[in-house]
């Protein structure tokens, strides 16, 4: 419970300064002279890359204990953060936020494989879904205060203000947590990484369930719907402050009760069929969003729909990789599934913002939140091939036999 609560706090920092950023990245179009595709290709690659280098965590975790990689991870990512403040040119600025984001890319990987090593199957769901939750709440924190908070100190101040505590967190972290270190030992008897990248990449539910985060990468809440949705109300409909700021605000809050929510209804109906749900229920959402149009009901019910949805799916398929994969082989499973759905599943913000540049501003939004729900709808085709509850029922079997 302390990892937990320690994880959850630095996964608040991180998710904040995701909602914060689409509001930096408004002051810095102004500022810098530079245009929505370029904000789009900066926010991919930035992704792409802290997506990559999730890989290397299949090793390392073997090497070093998962609280130095996420306490000096921390460092870096709450350090770049801050520097952004004392940017001159857009280069300067875009230089440490992809160093920022590099630096927070152990906080998925590494931090859901100690919650899963040290979290039995019936309180996985719950416990990854509270560490996404948990973290949500930096989500609702800047939804609330983002705007007035840059209004009042710019967006240079609102980067300092959210770098620092990340620093403060991960010390923290590297003081407090403490790991069993029972995967590592597994992980070390099993074999070469190369040899456990082997048995992933045989597993066949393990291959389904990767494919499965790729594609709803294309409509994942945070880091992309929440970057859309924002420009999409401001850009296109050409909302007020205040009316795109509410609906934005309201966006973010779903973000904190529906993981929890979902998390304890997987833990009782089954991760697959909720999963499959959510995917839907989502696809639903960009649709009604779309078809809103200026509307201010029907676009609220479009906000909600994709609030109820589109932060579910991640911490459901996170705590299903928790259940099928084997110890031996789980910290280099979450760290292939989070390059997948960070890096490669990032590229789907290139892709939008190609769209944007090809066919403009208002038909090409336009166009992105019609893929958003094909993708949400692959994604729930994508999962229904994977055998859930055998697999959890093996490694559950296995896990009991070493205690």
């Amino acid at each position: 419970m302390r990892s937990l609560g320690l994880l959850s706090v630095a996964h608040a920092i991180n998710h904040a300064q995701a909602v914060l950023l689409p509001l930096i990245f408004l002051g810095i179009i102004d500022e810098f002279g530079v245009s929505i595709e370029t904000i789009a290709f900066l926010a991919a690659i930035g992704a792409f890359l802290s997506g990559i280098v999730q890989l290397s965590y299949a090793g390392l975790t073997r090497v070093a204990s998962r609280r130095h990689l996420l306490g000096f991870g921390g460092v870096l990512f709450g350090g770049g953060f801050a520097l952004q403040a004392f940017a001159s040119s857009f280069l300067t600025f875009a230089v440490p936020n992809v160093a920022s984001r590099i630096g927070g890319s152990p906080q998925h990987p590494v931090g859901n494989g100690l919650l899963a090593e040290q979290f039995p199957t019936e309180r996985r769901g719950f416990a990854i879904s509270a560490h996404i939750a948990g973290g949500n709440v930096g989500t609702v924190v800047v939804a609330v205060i983002g705007v007035p908070l840059i209004a009042a100190v710019g967006w240079r101040g609102a980067s300092i203000a959210f770098g620092l505590p990340a620093i403060a967190v991960a010390v923290l972290i590297l003081v407090f947590v403490l790991e069993a270190g029972t995967d590592r030992a597994a992980a070390r008897a099993s074999g070469t990484v190369r040899a456990a990248f082997g048995r992933i990449l045989r597993d066949r539910d393990l291959r389904w369930l990767y494919l499965t985060s790729a594609l709803g990468g294309g409509g994942r809440g945070l880091g992309v719907v929440n970057l859309f949705a924002l420009l999409y109300m401001t850009r296109v409909l050409g909302l007020d402050s205040a009316t795109s700021g509410l609906m934005y605000g309201a966006l973010i809050v779903f973000s904190v009760p529906m993981p929890l929510v979902a998390g304890w209804l997987s833990d009782r109906i089954g991760r697959k069929p909720l999963i499959v749900g959510v995917y839907l229920g989502g696809a639903f959402g960009f649709v009604v969003f779309l078809a809103a149009g200026s509307s201010l009901l029907w676009l609220w019910v479009g906000i909600v729909l994709m609030g109820l949805f589109t932060f579910s799916e991640s911490p459901q398929l996170q705590a299903l990789l928790g259940d099928i994969a084997p110890p031996s082989s789980r910290d280099a499973s979450y760290a292939f599934y989070f390059a997948m759905a960070f890096g490669v599943g990032s590229l789907w913000t290139a892709v939008y913002g190609v769209v944007i540049e090809a066919f403009g501003e208002t038909q090409g939004l336009t166009i992105v939140f019609g893929l958003m729900a094909v993708t949400f709808v692959l994604a729930a085709l994508g999962t229904l091939p994977i055998h859930a509850e055998q697999r959890a029922r093996e490694n559950a079997a296995f896990e009991a036999a070493l205690e």
